[in-house]
C-alpha cells in the first residue's frame, strides 16, 4: 500500500471544497483520500478563518525538517574517529573498540560512508590501512609444472618423426559447482 502526503494542489482543493461545506466523505471521494486523511487535515490546518491551505502547507515543511533523524555525526566525534584513522587503525577495529570502551557507538559501515563522502579525514581514503584500494582475490587454481614446456621439446619431437610421444590436455567444466572434466591423449605422430 502506498502512501503520499497531500499536495498544495489537494490543500487548495480541500480548503474551496470545505468553505462550501462538503462532508470530510464528501471531500475524500473528490481527492481520491480517506476520509480520516481529509478530517485529520482540517483539524491539524485550522485557523480562526477556518482550514487555510497556504499556512497548512508551511506546517506541513516544519514538521518534515524535525522528522528527519538527527544521526550520530558531530564535529567532535570526526576529529576522533579522524585521528584513530591516521593510526593504522581499521574501521572494524576503532567500532568494536568503541563498544568495548562504552562510548557511543558508531558502526563500522558508517565511519566508511563518513569517510566516502568527506565527512571524516577530508574524504581521503588514503588514511586507510590499504589506502581505500580494493585486494584482488589470490589465485586458488593450481598450476600444472610437471613435464617440459612446449617451446623446449626436443627435435625429434617437434618434428614427429618417432612413435611414442605423447600429448595430454585437460578441460574443467566451469558451469556451477560441477566438477566435472575432460582428458584428451594424443600420440604425436599417428595423432591417435
Amino acid at each position: 500500500m502506498s502512501y503520499s502526503h497531500l499536495s498544495i494542489i489537494e490543500r487548495g482543493q480541500l480548503e474551496t471544497l470545505n468553505e462550501l461545506g462538503w462532508t470530510t466523505r464528501a471531500i475524500g471521494r473528490k481527492l481520491g483520500r480517506h476520509h480520516s486523511t481529509i478530517a485529520q487535515e482540517i483539524q491539524r490546518g485550522c485557523t480562526e478563518k477556518g482550514y487555510e491551505a497556504e499556512p497548512s502547507q508551511q506546517a506541513y515543511h516544519e514538521r518534515r525538517t524535525t522528522c528527519v533523524p538527527s544521526g550520530k555525526y558531530s564535529p567532535e566525534l570526526a576529529k576522533e574517529l579522524g585521528q584513530q584513522l591516521k593510526q593504522p587503525w581499521s574501521p572494524e577495529q576503532i567500532a568494536e573498540r568503541r563498544r568495548a570502551e562504552g562510548k557511543s557507538f558508531v558502526c563500522f559501515k558508517t565511519i566508511y560512508r563518513w569517510l566516502y563522502t568527506g565527512l571524516l579525514a577530508d574524504g581521503k581514503a588514503t588514511v586507510l590501512r590499504h589506502k581505500g584500494k580494493r585486494q584482488k582475490p589470490m589465485e586458488t587454481r593450481g598450476r600444472f609444472l610437471v613435464g617440459t614446456p612446449i617451446t623446449q621439446r626436443p627435435r625429434e619431437v617437434r618434428k614427429r618423426s618417432s612413435v611414442g610421444h605423447w600429448e595430454l590436455d585437460t578441460v574443467v567444466s566451469s558451469r556451477g559447482k560441477s566438477r566435472a572434466c575432460a582428458a584428451t591423449f594424443i600420440e604425436r605422430k599417428t595423432r591417435l
